[in-house]
């Protein structure tokens, strides 16, 4: 059985096979399947910050694209467990490992975006208990902008930046972290909002200037969003994709 966290708990537990039992096999009898979420809002709505040609080739052709090899590897790997094939199980596991992440971080990361200059966009209105733990955090908007672009640009080859509420409340309770590739946030922590540094997020429009990028994503966060995770649980930062089957 695949083994990737308590993240695949609670995103394949809402979509789990039906099963029947027969002695010691577990028969999967069918599987739902994951789907593309549609954006809220259109493709050219956060230029020119970031292009509508970026935005529909990124969301169209990319996140599809784990969508299908997502829904492709669970079915190999339901096959494989009805007819015991432990290698076959095994086989699969990067392949949902890498497309289930990639699914489950650009569902994130679409709705952490905005148009600019609307109301989710304002840092301070929009997100107040969010920017109070902030500035006690690093002190300052600054200061905590300053980090998390610094985590982003430190990204060697492909990978995602992460602001996060630790599950207790205890002091620092807001991190800045990475992951590699299409790895998700796992654990108990909550993903407030995510950057993709991946070269298709950007590469049309900035060519190699990653620094420009960053400087200009700041611009179409969605502090809205952002403040509805960090005042939710990690079950409804998840919602919306266990909705998507």
């Amino acid at each position: 059985m695949v083994n990737l966290g308590s993240i695949w708990q609670n995103l394949l537990a809402s979509q789990a096979p039906l099963q029947s039992m027969t002695g010691n096999a577990t028969t999967m009898a069918g599987l739902a399947t994951y789907s593309l979420p549609q954006l809220p809002y259109a493709y050219n709505a956060l230029e020119p910050y970031i292009s509508a040609q970026i935005m529909e080739l990124h969301h169209s052709k990319h996140h599809q694209t784990y969508v299908t090899n997502l829904n492709n590897a669970l079915k190999v790997h339901v096959a494989a467990i009805a007819s015991s094939d432990i290698p076959a199980q095994i086989a699969q596991q990067p392949a949902i490992k890498f497309n289930g992440g990639g699914h489950i971080n650009h569902s994130l990361f679409w709705k952490n975006l905005a148009p600019a200059e609307t109301p989710e966009t304002n840092y301070s209105k929009a997100a107040p208990s969010l920017a109070a733990e902030i500035e006690k955090t690093w002190g300052s908007f600054d200061e905590f902008k300053k980090a998390f672009s610094a985590a982003l640009l430190g990204i060697q080859g492909s990978g995602w930046g992460w602001l996060v509420k630790e599950s207790t409340a205890e002091k620092g309770r807001l991190r800045i972290i990475t992951t590699k590739d299409q790895d998700p946030v796992v654990g108990g922590e909550v993903p407030v909002f995510g950057v993709d540094m991946w070269e298709h997020a950007y590469y049309l429009q900035y060519l190699n200037g990653k620094a420009a990028y960053v400087e200009n994503i700041w611009k179409v966060i969605n502090w809205k969003t952002a403040e509805e995770r960090f005042q939710g649980s990690r079950e409804d930062a998840f919602a919306d994709l266990k909705a998507l089957l």
